[in-house]
């Protein structure tokens, strides 16, 4: 009694109650209890742990790594935890970098291009109260400054803006958010290190935050999406957010105004590219967190049953889970093309009092209008924005399959991204299939079957041609050019070159034999604008 007096007094803390509840005890799981297989985990990683402990230091492999492993999965990325400070860290690997405002942390690097393989390494942090930090007037986007000579410094609401107090392992595990989350394993010794009943709760299925859940939200709102992210990440494996976990989130959300919105727009492409799009929509949906999030966000929940939405939503889960790279460009560009389409009909239709405007400039106008209402000045406007403007500003010049356009436009450096667009189009009915097949074919031929595909594009559009020339009514003398009427009961229009050459050549429109005459040519009317690169004329999407 004396001496449980003695430890509460001078703050011992380490095997009383008050040490337990806030730290959690620590425990040592050997191979035989958790039968983590040795070979799934990444070479890189043990690497960089046997590389801090020959150095004399404690590294593990950590968080939701070792959840994976814990399931029998292999897990896609690898995270490292050690008492090396992160100079300490660089100073071991010859391609290591200490990246991070808030939180420093080093990338260990290996390989190069799109084969390279980040290690994140971060260093043990200290369990630190409010009441010891720094306190700072402002927040995420106004204090910048005033963080600069801080370590550890909160707003006046409790917010964490920085965190770089290095501490112990039993305080880093609690300072982070779930416990499925706060495991730590030895690839050398093949330990696991658990201090919040991890292993329980992941053979319970069960999604658990360490600590008072409002309190951590609160801390750093982001651990909001973070818990949306896991749940439908793990919902396929039967996991389930814990009550108490689950209760605060919706009244938590309003702390997100205050978090800038390139941190959230990136934390929004987390959950909508690591290959459970799909769940997160139905996460969101089930948890009652539709609107409010994050501003694009919404529009995706909106739409996601949308068949286009849908369709590309379900492309990027599968492209995530066959390996393969996806690109926020193109899931943005699915997500606001509703918008992009309508307002190019409406300003070539010249709705609402509106002058009509020919299709090329009225596409771009459109874009434009989608950029200033969904995107706004977050990092959708650099290269971002870009590779979405070249995917719509591509898909009318697909209508033109003649000339030298299929070349220029298989050789412009975003084609496959547009046509996998224009795919997706063509999956939901919004496209002809035969033209999805056709620039399928064509984009993968050698050089003659790609001229057989363009004489069979011109046969078609003879075949066209000459049905719209007869007239069985009065036609024509030999002497004179047939004339077509057009379908839509409009002025006929002027004969196309391929009609002339062929009439020149003593064959009339109508397949029978006619007087040699001289060789006329003729160009078509230009309708105004054109393709996305000045080729080809633009229609409104859906013909």
């Amino acid at each position: 009694m004396i001496k449980k007096f003695i430890d509460k007094l001078l703050g011992k803390s380490a095997g009383g109650t008050q040490g337990k509840s806030r730290f959690g005890k620590r425990q040592e799981v050997p191979a035989e209890v958790h039968k983590i297989d040795p070979a799934l985990v990444d070479e890189r990683a043990k690497n960089v742990v046997t590389t801090l402990q020959q150095a004399g230091y404690e590294a593990y492999v950590v968080g939701g790594a070792v959840r994976d492993l814990l399931l029998g999965l292999r897990p896609k990325d690898f995270d490292v935890a050690t008492n090396a400070t992160p100079e300490q860290v660089k100073s071991l690997f010859r391609r290591a970098f200490i990246i991070g405002r808030r939180f420093r942390i080093v990338h260990v690097v290996y390989g190069r291009g799109r084969e390279h393989e980040v290690i994140e390494v971060s260093t043990f942090r200290a369990y630190m109260d409010n009441a010891a930090a720094e306190q700072v007037a402002g927040n995420e986007r106004t204090s910048k400054g005033e963080l600069a000579s801080m370590k550890h410094a909160v707003d006046a609401s409790g917010r964490v803006l920085r965190d770089n107090v290095w501490g112990p392992q039993e305080e880093d595990a609690a300072r982070r958010d779930f416990t499925v989350n706060a495991m730590y394993y030895d690839p050398a010794n093949q330990i696991v290190v658990d201090y919040h009943n991890g292993i329980k709760d992941a053979q319970k299925l069960t999604l658990r935050m360490i600590g008072d859940p409002a309190t951590r939200y609160r801390e750093d709102p982001v651990r909001i999406i973070r818990a949306i992210r896991f749940s439908a990440k793990l919902a396929a494996l039967g996991f389930k957010m814990e009550t108490k976990t689950a209760a605060p989130l919706i009244e938590s959300s309003k702390l997100l105004a205050d978090v800038p919105q390139s941190r959230l727009f990136d934390e929004m492409l987390k959950l909508l590219q690591t290959g459970h799009a799909i769940a997160t929509v139905e996460q969101l949906r089930k948890l009652d967190l539709v609107t409010g999030i994050y501003p694009l966000l919404d529009v995706v929940v909106e739409r996601a049953d949308s068949p286009f939405v849908k369709a590309a939503l379900q492309d990027t889960d599968r492209r995530v889970g066959e390996g393969k790279p996806v690109a926020p460009s193109f899931l943005l560009a699915c997500v606001l093309w509703a918008d992009v389409r309508d307002g190019w009909a409406q300003r070539i239709e010249g709705r609402h009092g509106q002058r009509p405007q020919p299709p090329f400039p009225a596409l771009q106008d459109a874009i434009d209008d989608v950029f200033n209402a969904r995107i706004g000045d977050v990092s959708g406007r650099g290269k971002l924005a870009a590779d979405m403007r070249e995917i719509w500003m591509m898909q009318p010049r697909f209508d033109k399959r003649t000339g030298s356009t299929p070349y220029s436009l298989v050789d412009q450096a975003r084609f496959r991204a547009a046509f996998d667009f224009m795919r997706l189009r063509a999956d939901v009915g919004e496209v002809s299939e035969a033209i999805a097949e056709w620039w399928q074919e064509f984009s993968t031929a050698d050089d003659v079957r790609q001229q057989d595909l363009l004489e069979q594009v011109r046969d078609e559009q003879k075949t066209r041609q000459r049905v719209r020339t007869r007239d069985p009514v009065a036609p024509k003398p030999r002497g004179e050019p047939p004339v077509r009427q057009r379908q839509d009961g409009q002025e006929p229009a002027q004969q196309d070159d391929e009609e002339l050459e062929t009439e020149a050549a003593g064959v009339s429109a109508d397949g029978e034999a006619a007087a040699p005459r001289k060789r006329r040519r003729r160009r078509k009317p230009r309708t105004g604008g054109g393709g996305g690169a000045g080729e080809g004329g633009g229609s409104a999407v859906g013909e």
